[in-house]
C-alpha cells in the first residue's frame, strides 16, 4: 500500500492539467475522418476511445465516494463487494465496450471537451480538500476491471488513477496532438 502522506499533490494536479491540455489538443486538431478512424489494439474509433478516456475520469468521482463509504465498514465488506464486481466482469466489459459507441452520438467532440473540463475541475477541487488521513483510507477494488486497479487502493491511489488510464489509452489513439 502506498504511503498517502508521501503523495505529491502538486504533481497530481499537474498531471490532470497535462491530460486536459492533451485531450483538447487531440479534439481540436482531429478531423472527422481521423475521429472515425480505428485505434491501436481496440475495437473503438478514436472518438469512441476519447470518450472512454473521459468516462474513466468520471468513474473516479464515484470511486472517491465508494472509498468514503467502505472505509467506514469492515474491510471484509469492500472485499466482498469487489469480488461481486469481479464476478460481473463479462457484463461490465460489454457495457464498457458498447457505451462509448453510443455516447459519442450524444456527446460529440465539443461536449466531450466541456465534460472533460468539468471532471478535471472537480478532481482538482476534491484533491485540494483532502487531508492526509483521508488520502490514506482505502477500499478493495475489482482487479479484473482495469489493469491499474489493485486489490486494495487508497484515495491517493484513486487520485493517481485518471492519468494512468489516460496515458495508457493515449498510446492507443491514432491521432496526433496537434503540436
Amino acid at each position: 500500500m502506498m504511503n498517502a502522506i508521501a503523495m505529491d499533490r502538486q504533481a497530481v494536479h499537474e498531471d490532470y492539467e497535462r491530460a486536459r491540455q492533451t485531450f483538447h489538443r487531440l479534439l481540436d486538431s482531429a478531423s472527422e475522418e481521423e475521429l472515425s478512424s480505428a485505434t491501436h489494439g481496440t475495437r473503438w474509433t478514436n472518438e469512441q476511445l476519447l470518450w472512454h478516456m473521459l468516462f474513466g475520469d468520471m468513474v473516479v468521482l464515484r470511486l472517491l465516494l465508494l472509498v468514503r463509504v467502505f472505509h467506514r465498514l469492515p474491510r471484509s465488506a469492500s472485499r466482498a463487494f469487489a469480488r461481486v464486481l469481479d464476478a460481473a466482469t463479462v457484463p461490465f466489459d460489454w457495457v464498457n465496450y458498447v457505451g462509448p459507441r453510443g455516447a459519442v452520438k450524444f456527446y460529440g467532440p465539443g461536449r466531450m471537451g466541456a465534460a472533460f473540463d468539468r471532471v478535471i475541475d472537480s478532481l482538482h477541487r476534491h484533491l485540494i480538500s483532502e487531508t492526509d488521513a483521508r488520502l490514506a483510507r482505502g477500499t478493495h477494488c475489482p482487479v479484473r476491471w482495469d489493469p491499474f486497479f489493485k486489490d486494495f487502493m487508497t484515495l491517493a491511489d484513486i487520485y493517481r488513477y485518471p492519468t494512468q488510464h489516460f496515458d495508457f489509452h493515449r498510446r492507443q489513439l491514432t491521432l496526433h496532438d496537434g503540436d
